[in-house]
C-alpha cells in the first residue's frame, strides 16, 4: 500500500468509472431484500462546500453499511433544479424575460445553466468517495420527473386539499413573489414602533361601556412596528379576558390602553397617569373608532393573539398584511383590501401614500399621525424579523391570490402529526421540532409568480375563481405531454389546446412552489428512474431513510411529509436523521468575512478524501460539527495508523495463498482464536453502531482496535512467529490465518468510511476479490474452539510488565523487552494456567524469557498485579544471555549447536530442523 492520498484518490476514481463500479455493486447484490434511500437533492447552483461534504458523505456511509447488512440498496443521486436563485443568474447574464429575452428561450437557459451546475458538482460529490449512480441521476427538470410531479398534484386535488385563497403570504419585494416557510429566515431589524390613537366613533357609547358618564375625546392606543400597513386597517383587536382601563394622561389626553400596561406605558411615553375606570375586552367588542388618516370607521374585535408582551394591549389589524390579522377578520367578516401591488408600491387611492414603495411610505405616514395629534409616541427597536434567505432583506405580509394545501380542510395536518409519531427521528428531539412546526404552521402556499419552474397546470373560472371541474384529468393530461414534449408543452398551449372553454376559463400562470418540486421526490424518483420499484397501483415504496441538515425540518422533511400524506395518507419515510452545521474550533460558523473557512476541495487536495470522510464519521453530527486545521491533521494521524495496520497486515499476507495456506479454526493457536473471537465481538458492535446511525462510535471502535488490540498488542506479538518460524509451519500458517480472517473484517468496517482504502486493500487480499468489497455483506468467521487460557489476566500482567520494561530503558539498564527476563511469582488456579502456557510467555511479553516461581519467593521489589481475586507479583530484569543473532533473543542455548554458534537452539531448529510448534502464543 502506498502512502499519497490526494495524489491516488483520483486515479482509484478514475479506475472505479471506467469500471462502473456502482453498475458491478448493484450486478452483485441484485436479489437481495431492497433498501430504499431518497437523496434530498441540493441546489444546481455552485460548487460544493463543506456542508455538501458532510451531507453525501453520512449518506454514502448508510447506503454502503446497509449492503453490508444484506440490501440492494441504490444510491440515485438528485438535483434542485427550478427556482428564483438560476432565475437571477440567468438575468444577470441575459436579462429580465420581456425586456431582453422571451420566456421560452428564458426557461432554455435556465435549463442550460442549472446542468452546467449539475456536471460541476457532480464531479465534487465523486471525488469524495461517494458511489452513485452519477450517469443517471434524478433532475427536477427532468420531463418525466416533471410529469409525475403534476401527477402527484393532480391526486393531491382529487383528496380534496388544494384550495384558492386570498390571504396574506410571505412576500419578497426583491424576488417579486411569494415565498415558503423554509425560504423565510429571522434576523434582526430596526423598526420605527409607534403609539397610534383611534379616536373614538361615540362617546356615549364608549362611556356606557366604562360604566361611566363621560367619555369625550377618548381614544383607543395601538403599538405597531409596521407603520406602512396602517393604510390597510380594517379593525382594532382586544383580548377578551383582559382588563382595560380608560385613562387620562397628562400629555396624552384620555386613552384606553390594558390595565396592566398603564404605568408601563406612563413610563415609557414619560407621561402621568390616572385611571378612571376599566371594562374586560369582551365589553369592548364592537366599540367604534375612527381610522386617524382614512375615511373610515373601524370596529373593535376580540382575538386571543392580543397579549400584554408588549405595546398597549390593543393590536392594530390589517386582514391583508397578517396571518393572525387575516385570521380575526375573518371571523367578522372584515374586508381583506390589499393597498401594496406585486412591485411593494401602495396602489392609486391608498390614503396618503398611493404611488409610493412601502420602504419609503412611513415617513409621510408618521408626519401626517403627528399633524394630526394621532402619534403619541414614537422610538426606535431592533427586533427579530423575517427575510428573504436569498436576499437577506425584510419581507412584508401581502395578501394576494394564490393557490395553498390546506392543511385542515381535509385533516391534513391531523394526517401529518400522525405520521411523524409513526417515524424515527434521529436524533429524537427532531420529533418535536417537527411536530411543532406542523401544528402550528398556516395553509402551504403552493404558487409562485415566476418563469423557471414546473407549471401550475390549472384553469380557473373567470367569474367564480374556481377549479375548472375535470382539474385532476386535465393536470394528468399535461402530465402525459409535459414528459413526451417538455414544459413548453404547457406554457405554449391555450384552454382550446386542451379543449377548455377560453371565454369561461383562464389559464394558469403560475409555477408551484420549488419546495413541492423536491417535496415529491418520494413518488417522482422512483417513477422517472426506478419504475420497476412501483406497486401495483404505481406508488413509490416507502424509504427507509431521509437524510439532511436540521434547517430541512422546516424545508424537505417538511414538504415531504405534507406531498405524500396529502398523496397517500402516510410518510414518505421510516427514518430520518439530521446533522448539525459545520464550525470552527471556537464554535463559530464558517465564512468568507471571517477567514475561518476550510473548503472540501483544499482538503482532498492536500490530506484526500478519505481524511475528510473520516472526519465525518468521527463527528457527533447531532449538534454543531467542530473543524480545524488542527483537528484535520490529528484526523490524518488516526487514519494513518488504521492504514499502517492494514499494510502490515498485507505484507504479512503476501505469500499466503487461502485456497493452500488456511488453517481449521480447531489447529490455531490460542492467541490466534482468541483474537479472531475478539475481531468477531468487535464486528457485533460495530455492525449495531452502524444500524444505530452512530458513526462516530463506529470510527473510533475502528481506530482504538488498530491502535490497542492490533498494533499495541497482537500484531506485536506476533512478529516473532511470522518472522522467525518456517514459512510454512503450521504456528506461521495460523498466524496468516487469523490475519486473513481480520482482515476480511477490517476492509469492510471501513469500506463505508474509508473507501478508497477499502478498494485498496481489498485489491491486495489474497483470494478472489471479482466483487467489489462494497457489494459484501459483513464478515462470518470461523467458529474457534473456546480458549482455557485466561488473557484478560494476561494483557493485565503483560501491563505490570511493560511498565517495568520501560523503567529499565530509561534507566539505560537495556535497549528493549528482549533484554530482558520476566519472573512471575504466583500460585493456584493462576499458577496452574501460566503453567500450561508454560514456555510460550516470553513471546506473550516479548522478553528473552520468562519464568514461573512460588508465590512465597517473591522479592520486595515484585510488582503486584490483581485480577478479580487473583494477586500476581511480577519482577522484569536484564538478561545475561548471549543474543541469538537471528531472533534477537537472549538464550542460555546460544551457541550449543557447533554448526550454528551464533544460533539459539529454536532458531537451529527452524532453520535446519523440523522447526518449533507453537501451542498458545
Amino acid at each position: 500500500m502506498q502512502a499519497n492520498l490526494a495524489k491516488r484518490e483520483p486515479e482509484m476514481l478514475a479506475r472505479w468509472l471506467e469500471q462502473d463500479i456502482y453498475g458491478q455493486i448493484q450486478q452483485a447484490t441484485a436479489g437481495r431484500p431492497k433498501f430504499w434511500f431518497v437523496d434530498g437533492p441540493p441546489y444546481a447552483n455552485g460548487d460544493i462546500h463543506l456542508g455538501h461534504a458532510v451531507n453525501k458523505t453520512l449518506k454514502d456511509m448508510i447506503v454502503k453499511a446497509a449492503r453490508l447488512d444484506g440490501f440492494d440498496a441504490a444510491f440515485v443521486p438528485g438535483w434542485d433544479c427550478h427556482g428564483l436563485p438560476i432565475e437571477l443568474q440567468v438575468e444577470k447574464k441575459f436579462g429580465k424575460v420581456g425586456v431582453k429575452i422571451d420566456a421560452q428561450t428564458f426557461r432554455e437557459k435556465c435549463r442550460e445553466y442549472a446542468g452546467e451546475q449539475v456536471a460541476k458538482q457532480r464531479e465534487g460529490f465523486k471525488r469524495l468517495g461517494v458511489i452513485a449512480d452519477w450517469d443517471r441521476p434524478y433532475l427536477t427538470m427532468r420531463p418525466a420527473y416533471e410529469a409525475e410531479q403534476l401527477r402527484v398534484l393532480a391526486q393531491i386535488v382529487d383528496n380534496g386539499h388544494v384550495v384558492r385563497g386570498f390571504k396574506p403570504v410571505h412576500w419578497c419585494l426583491d424576488c417579486g413573489s411569494s415565498l415558503a416557510e423554509a425560504e423565510v429566515e429571522y434576523q434582526d431589524k430596526q423598526s420605527n414602533a409607534i403609539d397610534v390613537k383611534f379616536a373614538a366613533a361615540d362617546a356615549a357609547d364608549l362611556a356606557s361601556r366604562f360604566g361611566v358618564a363621560d367619555a369625550a375625546g377618548a381614544a383607543f392606543v395601538i403599538w405597531t412596528t409596521t407603520p406602512w400597513t396602517l393604510p390597510a386597517n380594517q379593525a382594532i383587536a382586544a383580548n377578551a379576558e383582559l382588563d382595560y382601563a380608560l385613562v387620562d394622561f397628562a400629555t396624552a389626553g384620555r386613552v384606553i390602553i390594558a390595565a396592566e400596561l398603564v404605568e408601563a406605558t406612563a413610563k415609557r411615553w414619560g407621561d402621568s397617569a390616572t385611571v378612571l375606570a376599566t371594562a374586560k375586552g369582551a365589553a369592548l367588542e364592537g366599540a367604534k373608532a375612527q381610522h386617524p388618516f382614512a375615511e373610515r370607521v373601524v370596529p373593535v374585535v376580540l382575538g386571543e393573539h392580543v397579549t400584554l408582551d408588549a405595546g398597549t394591549g390593543l393590536v392594530h389589524t390589517a386582514p391583508a398584511h397578517g396571518v393572525e390579522d387575516y385570521t380575526v377578520g375573518k371571523q367578522y367578516g372584515l374586508p381583506v383590501d390589499n393597498p401594496v401591488g406585486s412591485n411593494g408600491v401602495f396602489i392609486d387611492g391608498t390614503p396618503l401614500v398611493a404611488g409610493q414603495h412601502v420602504r419609503k411610505a412611513e415617513e409621510p405616514i408618521i408626519e401626517a399621525l403627528q399633524a394630526s395629534g394621532a402619534l403619541v409616541h414614537l422610538a426606535k427597536i431592533t427586533h427579530s424579523y423575517p427575510h428573504c434567505w436569498r436576499h437577506k432583506t425584510p419581507l412584508i405580509f401581502r395578501a394576494t391570490p394564490q393557490w395553498f394545501v390546506s392543511m385542515d380542510k381535509e385533516g391534513l395536518r391531523a394526517g401529518a402529526l400522525k405520521a411523524i409519531a409513526k417515524t424515527d427521528w434521529i436524533p429524537d428531539w427532531g420529533e418535536n421540532r417537527i411536530h411543532d412546526m406542523i401544528a402550528g404552521r398556516p395553509d402551504w402556499c403552493i404558487s409562485r409568480q415566476r418563469y423557471w419552474g414546473v407549471p401550475l397546470a390549472i384553469f380557473v373560472d373567470r367569474q367564480t375563481q374556481e377549479l375548472h371541474p375535470d382539474t385532476s384529468a386535465l393536470m394528468r393530461r399535461v402530465a402525459d405531454q409535459v414528459e413526451a414534449n417538455g414544459l413548453e408543452a404547457w406554457f405554449g398551449s391555450t384552454p382550446a389546446d386542451w379543449g377548455v372553454d377560453e371565454a369561461q376559463y383562464e389559464k394558469g400562470t403560475d409555477t408551484l412552489d420549488v419546495w413541492f418540486d423536491s417535496g415529491v421526490a418520494h413518488q417522482c424518483v422512483f417513477k422517472s428512474m426506478i419504475p420497476e420499484a412501483l406497486d401495483a397501483d404505481g406508488l413509490a415504496p416507502q424509504a427507509d431513510i431521509y437524510l439532511e441538515g436540521s434547517d430541512q425540518h422546516r424545508g424537505w422533511f417538511h414538504s415531504s411529509l405534507l406531498t405524500s400524506v396529502a398523496m397517500r395518507g402516510r410518510s414518505p419515510y421510516k427514518q430520518v436523521l439530521t446533522h448539525g452545521f459545520t464550525v470552527d474550533e471556537q464554535g463559530r460558523k464558517m465564512s468568507k468575512s471571517l477567514g475561518n473557512g476550510i473548503e472540501p476541495q483544499e482538503i482532498m487536495k492536500t490530506l484526500g478524501a478519505d481524511v475528510l470522510r473520516l472526519w465525518v464519521a468521527s463527528s457527533d453530527y447531532s449538534g454543531e460539527i467542530t473543524l480545524s486545521k488542527t483537528l484535520l491533521q490529528r484526523i490524518a494521524e488516526a487514519y494513518r495508523r488504521i492504514r499502517n495496520t492494514a499494510r502490515y497486515i498485507l505484507g504479512s499476507l503476501k505469500d499466503f495463498d487461502p485456497e493452500e495456506d488456511l488453517a481449521a479454526p480447531e489447529q490455531l493457536v490460542s492467541i490466534d482464536q482468541w483474537m479472531i473471537h475478539r475481531c468477531q465481538i468487535t464486528q457485533d458492535q460495530i455492525k449495531e453502531w452502524y444500524g444505530d446511525r452512530e458513526f462516530w462510535k463506529v470510527a473510533f471502535e475502528i481506530h482504538a482496535f488498530c491502535n490497542s488490540d492490533l498494533g499495541g498488542l497482537y500484531l506485536d506479538i506476533l512478529k516473532d512467529r511470522l518472522y522467525t518460524l518456517p514459512k510454512a509451519s503450521p504456528a506461521r500458517r495460523s498466524a496468516q490465518t487469523a490475519l486473513l480472517h481480520i482482515a476480511e473484517a477490517l476492509v469492510r468496517w471501513i469500506a463505508p468510511i474509508l473507501s478508497y482504502t477499502a478498494d485498496e486493500i481489498w485489491g491486495m487480499l489474497p483470494g478472489d476479490r471479482s466483487e467489489p468489497v462494497f457489494a459484501q455483506p459483513w464478515y462470518v468467521f470461523p467458529a474457534v474452539p473456546a480458549t482455557h487460557v485466561d488473557w484478560t489476566l494476561l494483557q493485565a500482567l503483560r501491563e505490570s510488565v511493560k511498565k517495568q520494561l520501560e523503567t529499565l530503558r530509561a534507566g539505560a539498564q537495556i535497549g528493549s523487552g528482549l533484554n530482558a527476563h520476566v519472573t512471575i511469582y504466583t500460585d493456584g488456579v493462576a499458577a496452574q494456567m501460566l503453567e500450561t502456557v508454560g514456555p510460550e510467555l516470553r513471546f506473550w511479553f516479548i522478553t528473552s524469557g520468562a519464568e514461573l516461581a512460588p508465590l512465597a519467593n517473591k522479592p520486595a521489589e515484585a510488582v503486584p498485579t490483581t485480577v478479580g481475586a487473583a494477586t500476581l507479583y511480577s519482577v522484569a530484569q536484564p538478561s545475561t544471555d548471549p543474543k541469538c543473532e537471528r531472533c534477537w533473543h537472549q538464550r542460555p542455548d546460544v551457541g550449543v549447536h557447533a554448526a550454528h554458534p551464533t544460533l539459539c537452539g529454536r532458531c537451529v531448529s527452524n532453520v535446519d530442523g523440523p522447526g518449533e510448534t507453537r501451542q498458545f502464543v
